[in-house]
C-alpha cells in the first residue's frame, strides 16, 4: 500500500491543521493506521492511532488537542490538530498496518512559531 501525506505547513502557537493521508488501496482492512513525528535531532515518535473497529490511541502530549479518523469512503487517514504548540513542529509520518507489515508515507512538516 502507497501512502500520500499532506497538509503540513506554518501555523502560530495556538492555531490548527489537518493532515491527510491518502491510501492507494481500501483502508477498510487496514487493522492499524496512525501517525507518527521526528522532531529536529529527535527519533520518530508516536503521536496516534486508529484501530479498526474505531479505537483509537493518543500520545500523552497530543491528548485532547489532536483527534485522529479515518475516511474509508475515501481511503484517507485524518489528524485533526488544535491548539498547537511550538513543540509539536516535526515532520509528521502517517502509517498502515497490513499483514503484520508496516508502510509508511513520506512525511509533511509542520512548523509552530511562537
Amino acid at each position: 500500500v502507497q501512502l500520500q501525506a499532506s497538509g503540513g505547513g506554518l501555523v502560530q502557537a495556538g492555531g490548527s491543521l489537518r493532515l491527510s493521508c491518502a491510501a492507494s488501496r481500501n483502508i477498510v482492512r487496514i487493522n492499524v493506521m496512525g501517525w507518527y513525528r521526528q522532531r529536529s535531532g529527535k527519533s520518530r515518535e508516536f503521536v496516534a492511532e486508529s484501530v479498526r473497529g474505531g479505537s483509537t490511541n493518543y500520545a500523552d502530549s497530543v491528548k485532547g488537542r489532536f483527534t485522529i479518523s479515518r475516511d474509508n469512503e475515501k481511503n484517507i487517514l485524518y489528524l485533526q490538530m488544535n491548539s498547537l504548540e511550538s513543540g509539536d513542529t516535526a515532520v509528521y509520518y502517517c502509517k498502515a498496518v497490513l499483514d503484520d507489515w508496516p508502510y509508511w508515507g513520506q512525511g509533511t512538516q509542520v512548523t509552530v512559531s511562537s
